[in-house]
């Protein structure tokens, strides 16, 4: 949405089946804020093993598709956002963007070497490559051999519309957790197994003054027995109150209305390669943060947010705030967040692009 308010942009979501080679459609969605269009296309399960694109031959499917759909496809740029579009970054006749938002090379269900391989040829066709943390920059550089001066880094970011006018102190609570007590800390985002749900539930047993609020969906399988039953036992907690799913713009009202709000990442891959967009939302909402070191960019974010290593850690600051209210930074956190947002970031890849551009021209 953001980039398509700089530059014309279409959003292509594929939509996976079993039978995908055998489909032939474009379903088209206009956002009704944006004026977005999302062009969704069937796309076939498996596409990414070798023996699949050999029989079905997904990449040149999809590149006739992109191309007739795109106007000038010499001089469209496509914005891939996974390694597994390798094959059709290969194919397409204009500029190529590599936005890597996720070390995807950790993630235990995909094999490794098959996402090394197609990380390195997408840096090798790639005009810009976007990693959104510096430890994804340091991986493409040593495992994809890409070339640094490609790299831009962009990491998350926030809505223009979730940053607060003025900075200071809490905002009411909305209507449907009006009656819990403060202080509060807060928790926003997927409610998952990037969580440390055993540190998480020391903390609220050794901060007894707390309620806490849980904001986010808990449906996600938490693999590691330990972190299973942690979570299960504090989403019962008699002081915590988790309220599930809410429309993400109104996110910012439960942001802005917590005491403290709490990042309390397990130190694991891929989260710890990553870049928090819980921690651009909090920015936005320029309450004071804690966060444990399960993100490796939230070290280069302090003072902004405050880390912690054990419960009795996250429960001393607990009580700080309980007693001062504030930490003081809350008006640095709002200049902070101005130029944190998905405006300001589609504009950095649009430069990034068009620098990039201008360096070929000059040397052809």
């Amino acid at each position: 949405m953001a980039m398509h308010r700089a530059v014309p942009t279409l959003a292509w979501i594929p939509q996976m089946s079993m039978t995908g080679y055998a489909r032939d459609w474009i379903r088209t969605e206009i956002c009704e804020t944006s004026g977005l269009q999302e062009l969704h296309f069937p796309l076939q399960r498996g596409y990414a093993r070798k023996y699949v694109e050999r029989f079905v031959r997904s990449s040149r499917r999809i590149t006739e598709l992109l191309t007739a759909q795109s106007g000038e496809p010499t001089t469209s740029a496509l914005v891939c956002t996974s390694p597994f579009w390798a094959p059709v970054a290969e194919r397409w006749p204009g500029p190529i963007v590599y936005y890597a938002t996720d070390l995807t090379v950790a993630y235990a269900s995909l094999k490794a070497s098959q996402v090394k391989e197609l990380d390195a040829r997408l840096c090798r066709v790639a005009d810009l490559v976007c990693p959104n943390s510096q430890r994804i920059a340091q991986y493409l550089q040593a495992e994809a051999g890409c070339n640094p001066e490609l790299i831009r880094l962009i990491p998350n970011a926030t809505r223009a519309s979730n940053i607060r006018a003025t900075s200071h102190g809490p905002l009411d609570l909305p209507l449907d957790v009006a009656e819990i007590n403060r202080p509060i800390a807060g928790i926003i985002g997927n409610l998952a197994s990037n969580i440390d749900w055993v540190l998480l539930l020391e903390a609220i047993d050794r901060a007894p003054s707390y309620t806490w609020l849980l904001v986010g969906p808990s449906s996600m399988r938490v693999a590691d027995p330990e972190q299973r039953e942690a979570r299960r036992k504090t989403l019962q907690h008699p002081r915590v109150k988790n309220i599930g799913v809410r429309p993400y713009e109104l996110l910012r009202d439960y942001a802005r209305a917590f005491d403290v709000a709490v990042l309390p990442y397990r130190h694991v891959e891929p989260t710890l390669s990553g870049s928090s967009t819980r921690f651009y939302e909090h920015l936005a909402a320029c309450r004071p943060m804690l966060a444990t070191r399960g993100v490796d960019e939230l070290l280069t974010k302090v003072p902004l947010v405050r880390l912690f290593d054990t419960s009795f850690e996250l429960a001393e600051q607990l009580l700080e705030f309980s007693i001062e209210k504030t930490d003081r930074l809350e008006e640095m956190r709002r200049v902070a967040s101005v130029t944190q947002t998905w405006e300001n970031r589609a504009d950095r890849m649009i430069d990034g692009l068009r620098e990039m551009q201008g360096r070929k021209s000059i040397a052809s």
